[in-house]
């Protein structure tokens, strides 16, 4: 009997979760090795040049977000980024490794690399690095915490400082669902702090003290806030979570 109820309980609870996530418009994912792709476009056209394409898989095998989206002052939305060709030949964004020693320079030559217009430049690569590294469900359908965890890559934290060292914070927290019989979230500070710094998301989009962030919800995750600012089209999606 007891067991039956249970099985019963839970039956409940996968039912409940799956018209929670019928309810909300999850946005459309696309292949595995398009996700997180961009094309930046914020000065390529109007300059007579086709935009750029920067892969977020590719990049991320060898730095963590921080490195980008902390010490190069990256936005973190496309086209957000006031940059320019002459920034990029002065060492900064794209060119603090794109200077022809880390990584291929701003030659002739080396043009198309970046600016070819195509979302899915480079997709051949993809598919012998997922069959490396552990599988997900979603988004790209690879466990980048667990790759790293398995040391089978080993991203960069720093360009910049050789004495850097992350917080230990294995802090986890339980987010309650606002609906009824809906599963809480877990977050773990841990998993991000293999590729964050903590100024990514403290105190611009989440308050540090816990349960003081107005408006964290579903909706607005949707829209691109709180979690929604990785969790849609970089970092796994939220039907992951």
């Amino acid at each position: 009997m007891r067991k039956a109820l249970v099985l019963t309980f839970l039956l409940i609870v996968m039912i409940a979760s799956e018209v929670y996530t019928q309810y909300w418009d999850m946005p459309k994912l696309p292949p595995p090795e398009l996700y997180g792709n961009l094309l930046i476009d914020r000065l390529s056209t109007k300059k007579g040049q086709k935009p750029v394409t920067f892969s977020h898989w590719l990049h991320r095998t060898k730095y963590t977000c921080r490195v980008c989206h902390f010490e190069l002052d990256f936005a973190m939305k496309a086209g957000q980024t006031e940059m320019t060709e002459e920034d990029n030949r002065n060492g900064l964004y794209c060119g603090a490794c794109h200077n022809g020693d880390v990584a291929f320079g701003h030659t002739k030559e080396n043009c198309q690399k970046c600016h070819n217009g195509k979302l899915d430049y480079g997709k051949e690569k993809f598919e012998k690095l997922r069959k490396t590294l552990p599988p997900s469900e979603f988004g790209n359908k690879i466990d980048w915490v667990e790759a790293v965890r398995k040391g089978l890559i080993v991203p960069k934290q720093t360009i910049y400082d050789d004495e850097y060292k992350p917080i230990e914070f294995k802090k986890q927290l339980k987010l309650e669902a606002e609906w009824a019989l809906v599963p809480p979230a877990y977050f773990s500070h841990e998993a991000h702090s293999y590729w964050l710094d903590c100024a990514n998301c403290h105190p611009d989009i989440f308050n540090v003290k816990k349960k003081t962030t107005k408006h964290f919800s579903m909706m607005y995750n949707l829209r691109g806030k709180f979690c929604g600012a990785c969790h849609l089209k970089v970092a796994f999606p939220m039907q992951d979570c």
